[in-house]
């Protein structure tokens, strides 16, 4: 690695316990800090106005395998390997990244997203049936579980075709994608059983196609012969793409965003009194708690002298520090930690920016808007169950709640 190796390394902590700790650290550092993670290398951006021009850069990829030297080495034993191996649309450099971009979209244009919302609210309702059955009584509901976890899976589902029996290996894999506390040995087993999974849709798709994203993919696929419009590994790796990173985001959003209103019942009393609306709680939980901390890689095709900086040097890898980014006072000032719904300047880096920005956004904000929504009108007194400690997830990646505690009839409100 060419980052210099020496005190100023931040450790990035695989757990997730130290991520306030690790944001104010990286905002106190500087726009680029050079940052161990998992014993690899990179320069953590956090500065945002650095970070929205690094990842618009045309000086800046993401193919690995040409771009990185390390890459051989991070192959064969790195714990998130994966994040960097895949290929698919965010790994890829701009002409393959158009053509697999463009195959993903079509499944999910502003029409067909706009579609799914009476679909939406009805699962909602549902889940929210179940929610007050588990609570009956006064019983404590985990809310990450059956509704954070549960609603994007059925989304996701619903898009992909993904048959009942398959969801919960689904769950369970997507999530270890992001766990960083495993072993490279169980990461690599957990990525070896995601994508058995994959198969497995992929062979039931071919012999029973439907109108889904899995069926699409795989009429891309099959109809275009050897200049197809992707390869076999393409499919598989743009299906993990959709399901790993499309799932967990939605997830963390819905619970960071429920979360964030229990712990602060002034901006939850804002949104009920109409100043503020549910859009505009779900952009600052965005902002507030991107739901990926950070996102590898990309790498410089380039020396890139950095402004006010150091040189990120050619080869290097660049790490998106979104957490830090949404928090940082170069957009929102010493306020930047705080949790305000009725913030004018709510504008975040949280689904990326440029060529690579999600192409999931508007579905993970219309979950979230929806859940909310119905969340807190069928449940006016919900509040979190008394003595939580909300515990992230293990992950240096992926930024929630382990759990999410709550009572469905909570004290009254004074």
């Amino acid at each position: 690695m060419k980052c210099p190796v020496d005190h100023s390394v931040l450790v990035l902590d695989p757990t997730g316990r130290a991520r306030d700790a690790e944001t104010a650290e990286l905002i106190a550092r500087g726009p680029a800090v050079p940052a161990d993670i998992l014993g690899v290398q990179a320069w953590a951006v956090s500065d945002p106005d650095l970070l929205e021009e690094l990842l618009k850069d045309p000086r800046v990829a993401k193919n690995g395998p040409r771009h990185w030297p390390d890459y051989p080495q991070v192959a064969a034993g790195w714990p998130l390997a994966l994040w960097v191996t895949a290929r698919n649309m965010s790994t890829t450099d701009v002409e393959h990244h158009r053509r697999l971009r463009r195959l993903v979209s079509a499944a999910l244009t502003p029409r067909q997203v706009a579609a799914l919302t009476d679909r939406i609210e009805r699962m909602t309702a549902g889940l929210l049936d179940a929610v007050a059955a588990e609570g009956a009584g006064g019983a404590p509901v985990d809310l990450r579980q059956h509704l954070a976890r549960a609603l994007p899976i059925l989304v996701i589902s619903h898009l992909l075709g993904l048959p009942d029996e398959l969801r919960d290996g689904f769950c369970r894999y997507a999530e270890g994608v992001f766990d960083t506390t495993l072993t490279p040995e169980r990461s690599q087993a957990n990525s070896a059983a995601l994508y058995a999974v994959i198969a497995t849709l992929v062979a039931a798709k071919r012999e029973r196609p439907g109108e889904d994203m899995t069926s699409l993919l795989i009429a891309a696929r099959d109809t275009e012969g050897d200049g197809g419009a992707l390869t076999e590994d393409e499919l598989l790796d743009t299906l993990m793409l959709v399901i790993a990173a499309g799932y967990e985001t939605t997830v963390n959003l819905i619970d960071n965003s429920v979360a964030l209103l229990l712990t602060h019942p002034d901006q939850l009393a804002l949104v009920r009194a109409g100043r503020a609306g549910w859009d505009d709680a779900v952009e600052e939980s965005l902002r507030r708690e991107a739901p990926l901390a950070h996102l590898p890689m990309r790498y410089a095709l380039e020396d890139i002298a950095l402004p006010g900086g150091p040189t990120v040097h050619r080869g290097e890898a660049i790490l998106a520090s979104y957490a830090a980014a949404g928090r940082h006072p170069a957009r929102h000032g010493d306020g930047g930690a705080e949790f305000d719904v009725t913030r004018q300047a709510k504008d975040h880096l949280a689904f990326g920016h440029g060529p690579h920005f999600c192409l999931g956004a508007p579905l993970a904000r219309l979950e979230a808007r929806t859940a909310l929504r119905a969340l807190f009108e069928r449940f006016p007194r919900l509040a979190l169950a008394p003595d939580t400690a909300l515990e992230p997830v293990e992950s240096l990646i992926s930024n929630g709640h382990r759990t999410l505690p709550v009572l469905l009839e909570g004290p009254a409100q004074g």
